[in-house]
């Protein structure tokens, strides 16, 4: 049986600024790391102010690793001439969480439906190449509920089995919140189960 994967490619900042040209149109390329979706209309915004008298902010967007959402948005272009040809790009690099933005002065001189999906695509696969693409693990997080005087054993299991410790609140009660690569989820599950006196609950 194969391996769940628990990984996932993104990128790790954004990216410098790319210029495309094509028949005196410019396509200005950028790259965003993103976690959800209000992320995106404050990158999309910050682009308006920046190229305030462009034509077409065009863009993309994938986020998920188990579920998948995505956006694509022609932003006034013909249909699946910009939105499309940019998700492709995400989808070709195989990175999620992320946002590529390409935004469109016109120069006078009209590309056709054909140069358009060239143009924004090749705006959005110069944006990605010039990101830093990193890989990260999907991890799943755990809530621990026990009495202070249980801490001993908890503690001992977690820095056995390496997880991280995200939050916690220690009273007479405690709980914390850890972390562990989904791989290893099922295992960690079961051995706070099977745990005297501890509760285990998983945080969707």
């Amino acid at each position: 049986m194969e391996e769940a994967k628990d990984t996932y490619r993104t990128i790790a900042e954004p990216s410098n600024e790319v210029l495309f040209k094509e028949k005196n149109s410019k396509f200005f390329g950028y790259a965003f790391p993103i976690q959800k979706e209000e992320e995106v209309k404050l990158h999309l915004e910050q682009l308006k102010k920046q190229h305030f008298s462009a034509r077409h902010w065009c863009y993309a967007y994938q986020m998920g690793t188990d579920k998948i959402s995505y956006r694509a948005n022609d932003d006034g272009e013909p249909n699946n001439s910009a939105g499309m040809p940019i998700y492709g790009q995400i989808q070709s690099f195989d990175v999620t969480n992320v946002l590529i933005v390409v935004v469109r002065y016109f120069g006078g001189v009209k590309l056709g439906v054909g140069g358009l999906i060239s143009a924004y695509k090749t705006a959005a696969q110069m944006a990605l190449e010039n990101a830093i693409i990193i890989e990260k693990t999907i991890d799943v997080q755990f809530q621990l509920f026990f009495e202070y005087k249980n801490m001993n054993k908890v503690m001992r299991i977690i820095k056995e089995k390496n997880l991280e410790i995200i939050h916690q609140e220690l009273t007479e009660n405690c709980i914390l919140t850890i972390s562990t690569r989904k791989k290893n989820a099922e295992k960690v599950f079961d051995i706070f189960s099977n745990l005297f006196e501890v509760e285990i609950k998983t945080i969707a």
